[in-house]
């Protein structure tokens, strides 16, 4: 500062050119005073595009603990995975506001981060200011109205800019979109570059947002009925969803806003079977083989891969990614295989067993879990030899597969036989898709499937 007051003392001294660059030499210095932080904070992270809350799982690090720039130091539970969340800076934890177990929104601080020893004790004050802040709670709107004014406290430390970071999201929309991250403006809390940052910088278009139309005049605008909240059963225990349930409850309801119709079709299996019989033991499942023979038909019927996102226009997909419902405890994952009718099937297994890995421990990265075109469903192992599905929001369609069974079948000419038969149902959007188009494609999905040898090619 004694050099900073020099440089201030000296600048009536200095004409011309030479004074204005020691002015902002100073001004300068005292920028960078202000944005060095001394105590940081450390945001819940969006891990996916509807991920609006995490929940914490574990805390890698404790208090006190030392850590740097890019270290692991909280597992945190979004809507789809258990993702790492490492820190941008380097510094000491002192201060864990969200504790393993607990929930916070977005954007919300869940540790403070000092940077040297000295600055522990701020970092500390500062968590039991927001403690006590968030204790607090605003008075009734009686007591409000006649109470006086409450004199303000004094402005808590204001947290450094954190122009130039990046969410762990944005950073992988960065790179496949290739976009240069350095130069994205973050409009994100404290200058965070968020997704949507990136996707506007990478020229793509945002979801518009369609207003609701206004009431008819002169008539009352109808309210809209709230289901009612069913008190719990005497003796029963209310256990509330977590992430991933409530991400699946969220998805289910809105799946019902789709008009939505079905068909069966009923699939002779026993050259499939025989397949099966040969390349299980490389690794290659019956639902790899039936997502195989989907993506094969889907390319020669690109309107069942089609999605429709607005309800005014749809989308015809370039790539085939068939996402396969996973059961996992506790909740569902679709796990996607990108490029399936690309692959031969024992790439496809390999890059399964890796997607199955991950899926199991929950840390599937976001385009592992939602890029899918069409979705695959298979109970057949259970020995359900039918059912729908509910169709995935953002998807054209999706397979139900039940089991293969022996079922005694009469050709053309009237003979009677046994052969092995699988019953599939597939639900479908009805805004791009019709009957005669889910006819067809099922038609073709047949025909490999009884003649599978292609599917080895």
């Amino acid at each position: 500062m004694a050099q900073m007051a020099s440089l201030s003392l000296s600048i009536s001294t200095v004409p011309g050119r030479a004074r204005r660059a020691v002015y902002y030499e100073v001004h300068r210095r005292r920028r960078m005073a202000v944005v060095r932080a001394k105590v940081r904070e450390i945001f819940m992270p969006a891990l996916s595009s509807t991920m609006t809350e995490g929940r914490i799982v574990s805390w890698t690090t404790a208090e006190g603990d030392r850590v740097s720039k890019g270290d692991p130091v909280v597992v945190v539970e979004s809507d789809k995975a258990d993702m790492d969340v490492e820190t941008f800076h380097d510094g000491i934890i002192a201060a864990v506001l969200v504790p393993a177990g607990g929930t916070a929104p977005v954007g919300a601080p869940i540790a403070l981060l000092a940077e040297s020893e000295e600055d522990v004790v701020l970092a500390q004050a500062r968590a039991q200011a927001l403690s006590n802040a968030q204790g607090e709670e605003p008075p009734p709107p009686q007591a409000a109205a006649v109470a006086p004014p409450a004199v303000s406290p004094a402005p808590a430390p204001v947290s450094a800019p954190t122009k130039g970071i990046a969410t762990p999201h944005a950073k992988k929309l960065a790179k496949q979109h290739r976009v240069d991250i350095s130069k994205v403006v973050g409009t994100g809390l404290n200058g965070r570059i968020t997704a949507a940052d990136v996707e506007a910088a990478a020229g793509i278009q945002p979801k518009p947002k369609v207003a609701p139309p206004p009431p008819p005049a002169g008539r009352p605008a109808a309210a809209v009925p709230q289901p009612a909240v069913m008190p719990p059963v005497p003796g029963a225990t209310v256990v509330p969803f977590t992430s991933m349930q409530s991400a699946v409850s969220r998805n289910m309801m809105e799946s019902l806003t789709v008009p939505t119709f079905r068909v069966g079709y009923a699939i002779k299996t026993d050259k499939l079977d025989a397949l099966y019989e040969k390349v299980k033991l490389k690794g290659v499942t019956k639902t790899l083989l039936l997502a195989k023979a989907v993506a094969m038909a889907l390319a020669q019927h690109p309107v069942v891969n089609a999605s429709c996102r607005d309800g005014k226009s749809f989308s015809y997909n370039s790539s085939i990614n068939i996402a396969v419902a996973v059961a996992i405890e506790g909740g569902l994952l679709t796990p996607v295989l990108e490029d399936v009718d690309k692959l031969d099937i024992y790439l496809l297994a390999q890059r399964w067993r890796a997607l199955l890995k991950k899926t199991r421990l929950k840390q599937l990265q976001p385009n592992e879990y939602n890029s899918g075109t069409f979705s695959l469903s298979n109970l057949g192992m259970f020995g359900v030899d039918r059912f729908d599905a509910i169709l995935p929001p953002g998807q054209g369609a999706i397979m139900a597969v039940g089991a293969s069974r022996p079922t005694v079948i009469a050709d053309k000419d009237g003979f009677f036989s046994i052969k092995n038969e699988m019953l599939v149902n597939v639900t479908a959007d009805h805004r791009i898709i019709y009957g005669s188009d889910l006819a067809a494609f099922l038609q073709t999905f047949a025909k490999i499937v009884e003649d599978p040898e292609s599917l080895t090619l």
